[in-house]
């Protein structure tokens, strides 16, 4: 707990108020049940902030629904028609599914999944107009980074943290920092704003994981790749969010900030083999805020149940300046003891999984792969 009041009693964020995100879509089943994002993650993290006594009328907002032509701002006008008509179908032709990517396994054709993922791009764009206000703007149900402009990828049918950054650059700031601390690579992100001078990336994640981007060559004045080994515990990722990311980020000097906090990276996550705990992405994302007055945090990815809703849960209360309990209240466990998933074991559920908000913090010994990795990213980008 003493760790949690050191987050709380940051000066530059405990000053600011802050606003949720959210939408009744979210709570509706949604990718089909054979799918990691078959739970309702964003309705999830909604209900238990509630019955941690976090949100109110005041703290929580509904999304808007992005319109066909501000969709067409950065996605292909065929593609965006084609993923409305399919939605609206329930159904995909193998041409479309060839061309757009959606109608798999992978990207499946749902019952409102059009209208999902246009909320989903309208709620990021008020997020950074919430922001621009000085407000701290969380919006769980974001982060879908791996959105192309002519097709789906990764889970992702539209890219939501482009629409938040070019919502900052059209209200004339000219340095917007994107942070993505999700499992895999931002490359959606990264590609879209490749050789614009106003917006720097970074993104720290799993090395030789899917999409196989942000490599460690992979790097210029305004691209920071951090691609970390296997098993990064939380010294390691301290280590790099010192020595590296925060370093770059404060010579870029934001005036903006976009963060997506995909819980992937958390020990337990089944589509990744990071080892952090939840206290280590809370500090980057606090961290990340605390460098600028106008700060979006999104979600992304994380298809373990009890972790990323805790994980998301517990960001919102620290963004917001809530106080967390030492031991999490019985409605609030009877949520989590109902979850279940197929892709997590359940002689692998943990105690604290249940019981507490907070993940025991793996610190550990920094190994040298962590050392050199630090090493040359300070030497490449000149950093001190």
């Amino acid at each position: 707990m003493a760790e949690l009041q050191r987050f709380l009693t940051n000066s530059a964020i405990a000053q600011r108020p802050a606003k949720f995100i959210g939408g009744e879509i979210y709570t509706r089943p949604s990718f089909g049940s054979n799918h990691p994002l078959s739970y309702t993650r964003q309705g999830s993290v909604v209900e238990l902030c509630r019955r941690l006594g976090w949100l109110d009328e005041d703290t929580y907002l509904q999304s808007p629904i992005a319109d066909f032509d501000t969709l067409i701002r950065v996605h292909k006008r065929d593609y965006v028609a084609a993923l409305r008509a399919a939605s609206e179908r329930g159904s995909v032709s193998s041409a479309e599914r060839e061309q757009y990517r959606y109608g798999t396994m992978e990207n499946p054709i749902f019952k409102g999944v059009f209208e999902r993922a246009s909320t989903t791009v309208g709620g990021s764009m008020l997020a950074a107009q919430i922001a621009l206000s000085g407000e701290i703007a969380f919006h769980p149900a974001g982060g879908t980074h791996h959105g192309r402009p002519d097709r789906a990828s990764g889970f992702c049918y539209f890219n939501d943290p482009v629409y938040a950054i070019l919502t900052f650059l059209d209200a004339g700031l000219t340095r917007v920092l994107y942070v993505d601390i999700d499992a895999h690579h931002g490359d959606g992100v990264f590609d879209h704003f490749e050789g614009d001078e106003r917006v720097a990336c970074i993104s720290v994640h799993e090395a030789e994981r899917w999409p196989y981007t942000g490599l460690i060559a992979d790097q210029s004045s305004r691209a920071l790749n951090i691609p970390v080994p296997s098993g990064v515990n939380d010294s390691e990722y301290a280590l790099l969010m010192e020595q590296v990311v925060m370093p770059f980020a404060r010579r870029f000097d934001p005036q903006a900030v976009v963060i997506t906090c995909g819980a992937d990276a958390l020990a337990g996550d089944p589509l990744s083999h990071m080892q952090l705990s939840n206290n280590a992405l809370w500090q980057a994302a606090i961290d990340l805020c605390a460098l600028t007055p106008s700060a979006v945090v999104l979600g992304g990815g994380g298809y373990n149940p009890w972790t990323t809703v805790r994980c998301w849960a517990g960001l919102w209360g620290l963004l917001s300046g809530q106080e967390f309990p030492a031991a999490l209240p019985q409605p609030a466990r009877e949520l989590l003891s109902g979850f279940d998933s197929d892709l997590v074991d359940e002689d692998d559920i943990e105690p604290w999984w249940i019981g507490s908000l907070s993940d025991p913090v793996t610190a550990s010994e920094i190994r040298e792969s962590v050392k050199s990795l630090t090493s040359e990213l300070r030497e490449t980008h000149a950093l001190r």
